[in-house]
């Protein structure tokens, strides 16, 4: 089975470069199911529903998110019902709208698809990611383990992924919107990769105008950020997972850009 991943999807920019590259990664990877963190789908931040349905036209399975899924409440009914194919990460306390994972079949195959929030250099009260994530995983150990591991510190990614080494197929990251060179297959046969990147403006801050961002910088007040322009880059990976022992074979990053001529 191969899965994609995509990295965080900003604004309208992430949106567009997913639309045009999607079709034909899906077709040159032969790729089975794609999943894509959406937080930042709406404006760089939250998540709108007509803009949940777009992505899901254009060829999205599956969205995890994080610590911005709230940003926009357009979406929060629809998680309420569970009427969206979105996750919320699944260490939020106090038992928010949505689910934090999810149990699908692919191809004749069980599918559990796990969201999870950092907490070093994080905001937020969160529970124990590790310890919610070995309690998903002991209930699901027949199925094809997937984990968007959304967090600020490469130590804490990389820490997960070997706790869960041979528990669970592949541990991706995201949060950073920075494409990390480490994939990697782990000894025991979890795919990992620390951060899978952004699909948004190649020319910026985190898919942020950078004037603004430097402006924020040198004068120490906030600024209202907006999302830049100009060519965009498409970050992902993808994954190849034997379906019998749930171990991944091979994992490769994407890094494609769309010249906004």
């Amino acid at each position: 089975m191969k899965i994609l991943f995509i990295g965080d999807i900003v604004g309208r920019p992430g949106r567009n470069v997913v639309k045009h590259f999607l079709p034909i990664i899906k077709a040159d990877e032969a790729i089975d199911f794609v999943i894509a963190n959406g937080e930042n789908l709406s404006a760089g931040k939250g998540i709108t529903f007509d803009k949940y349905e777009e992505m899901i036209a254009s060829g999205v399975d599956y969205f995890t998110s994080g610590n911005h899924v709230w940003n926009n409440r357009d979406i929060i009914p629809y998680m309420k019902d569970n009427s969206v194919k979105i996750l919320r990460p699944a260490n939020y306390p106090n038992n928010p709208p949505g689910s934090g994972f999810i149990n699908l079949e692919i191809k004749g195959t069980k599918v559990t698809i796990i969201n999870l929030m950092g907490r070093v250099f994080i905001p937020g009260l969160f529970d124990d990611p590790f310890s919610k994530a070995k309690e998903i995983v002991d209930n699901n150990s027949d199925s094809i383990i997937l984990i968007d591991f959304h967090a600020e510190a490469t130590s804490e990614k990389i820490a997960l992924a070997y706790y869960l080494d041979g528990q669970v197929s592949a541990v991706f990251g995201t949060h950073t919107h920075v494409q990390t060179a480490d994939e990697k297959v782990l000894p025991e046969g979890t795919g990992f990769i620390s951060d899978v990147g952004m699909c948004g403006p190649a020319n910026s801050i985190l898919g942020v105008d950078k004037d603004v961002i430097i402006k924020g910088f040198l004068t120490g007040l906030p600024q209202s950020h907006k999302v830049a322009v100009g060519d965009n880059i498409l970050n992902a990976c993808v994954v190849e997972i034997d379906t019998k022992t749930k171990k991944t074979l091979s994992i490769k990053r994407l890094s494609k850009i769309l010249k906004n001529d």
